[in-house]
């Protein structure tokens, strides 16, 4: 799990992180999520769909996602199955200008 302001988090920050709408983005593979289950309150966005998705606009993103895309300045958190991904997805996020 990673988010800019600390790079790993362990599962008690990341519920605790979630009482707060933090918004939880999966990068897994969406045959990662059929064989392995999806994580409660996360969006699956595959990481070869990130770059695109956290361009969209907010209309294309709600319908495609069923989720407020966030702004830059909201709190995300990616996870993924071993952390390579998800440190992937922050170097993304932060060079499209999310904090």
């Amino acid at each position: 799990l990673c988010a800019a302001a600390a790079p790993n988090l362990s599962y008690q920050e990341l519920k605790d992180l979630k009482k707060a709408n933090v918004l939880h983005i999966d990068v897994r593979e969406r045959w990662e999520i059929d064989r392995f289950g999806k994580i409660p309150e996360s969006i699956n966005i595959p990481l070869g769909e990130l770059m695109e998705a956290l361009q969209m606009d907010p209309t294309e993103f709600k319908e495609q996602y069923n989720q407020k895309m966030p702004s830059k300045s909201d709190p995300v958190v990616f996870s993924c199955l071993a952390g390579t991904r998800s440190k992937q997805a922050l170097g993304f996020a932060m060079s499209l200008g999310f904090s």
